[in-house]
């Protein structure tokens, strides 16, 4: 069975302000030290599991331009523009009724754009994996990421019986407290959940059609006009008229036939500027330090910089990034919080810095 693949490629990154901006949001930056953007890594290490015509990326009409240009091996009729933003269950009802007018059947790979992968062998074996248990029967298929501290910021996974080295999903549950997710770490029966999925096209789209039936009926309607010409119409007056929802909770929570692979192939979701100095390389003081920086005496400090010279004295736990526009000088207990400059950037119309 042909197998597939959707990249999600939408969002706007606002906790990595103020370099990911409205233009060109985190997925289309480089945050390593090769020089390759989010959504690059993400399509090259999905080459040994699909082939690049099989490649398909849903995001904003705004960034059509961006795909092409960073991904100009994608087929253009691959580059599937939301004309809104609906949240991940109308994103893979859409690719999924596109593909489906391409491919009776297939397996479909649902994964975000802007995560990083550091052992991409072990992570294309997992994809292998997954694939075979999504070809049998109706199958749905997450990854999960074996958890090594008690992180709250994630969703969890709460898997039982193996069989076949997947395991059945027993729930799905949401960001615990600090207690919580010290039970569930020492529990060992818990996955964080990375937004990775895997399934055959008619299981997910007889799901869609069961648990979201209005949601469905739309995507029909937008696959069937696809490569016709009325399709940007079609598309612009039944997208728009989704409501916004996650697959997580429109699907996943509630279908039959759930299971989990364990990744343990070192992911990151790269949420927030907490996770540079987590992919790069620091010095002896745990610094990571980039650009025009002179620092002296600093600590745990992670400081992006540009043209101006930055010069850090006596700080620690510190986050300073420079851009032409604006400077974020955060603490790293705060990184979650830099979404609040966004609301209040908004709140005072400088939306020429969002």
């Amino acid at each position: 069975m042909k197998t597939t693949a959707v990249i999600m490629a939408g969002g706007k990154g606002e906790r990595f302000w103020p370099k990911s901006r409205t233009s060109r949001p985190k997925q289309f930056l480089s945050l390593t030290s090769d020089g390759e953007t989010m959504i690059q890594k993400t399509v090259k290490r999905l080459l040994p599991v699909v082939d690049m015509e099989d490649i398909f990326i849903v995001t904003n009409s705004s960034y059509t331009a961006l795909v092409r240009e960073q991904l100009p091996e994608i087929p253009t009729e691959n580059i599937l523009a939301e004309p809104c933003a609906r949240n991940t269950a109308p994103c893979i009802a859409f690719a999924a009724a596109v593909i489906n007018r391409k491919y009776d059947d297939a397996v479909m790979l649902v994964l975000p754009s802007d995560h990083l992968i550091s052992n991409e062998i072990l992570y294309a074996d997992t994809l292998k994996k997954a694939v075979s248990v999504a070809e049998k029967d109706k199958n749905l298929v997450t990854i999960g990421i074996t958890p090594n501290y008690p992180e709250t910021g994630y969703g969890y996974i709460n898997f039982g019986i193996e069989k076949d080295g997947a395991y059945s999903v027993e729930r799905f549950v949401e960001k615990p407290d600090l207690p919580t997710a010290e039970k569930y770490l020492e529990s060992g029966r818990y996955l964080w959940n990375s937004g990775m999925f895997i399934w055959k096209l008619s299981s997910i789209m007889n799901n869609i059609h069961r648990f979201m039936p209005d949601i469905y009926d739309g995507a029909m309607k937008i696959g069937e006009s696809f490569g016709t010409g009325n399709f940007n119409e079609v598309l612009e007056r039944e997208f728009t008229s989704f409501r916004s929802e996650s697959i997580d909770f429109g699907i996943m929570e509630k279908a039959d036939n759930i299971y989990t692979i364990p990744g343990n192939f070192g992911w990151d979701d790269v949420g927030s500027w907490l996770a540079v100095e987590r992919i790069n390389d620091t010095d002896d003081d745990s610094n990571y330090i980039d650009g025009n920086v002179i620092a002296e005496d600093t600590r745990h400090v992670t400081i992006c910089g540009g043209k101006r010279l930055i010069a850090a004295v006596g700080i620690e736990d510190i986050i300073i990034v420079d851009t032409e526009d604006a400077v974020l000088v955060c603490s790293k207990n705060s990184t979650q919080d830099v979404k609040k400059i966004i609301a209040r950037l908004k709140e005072q119309g400088r939306n020429d810095l969002i």
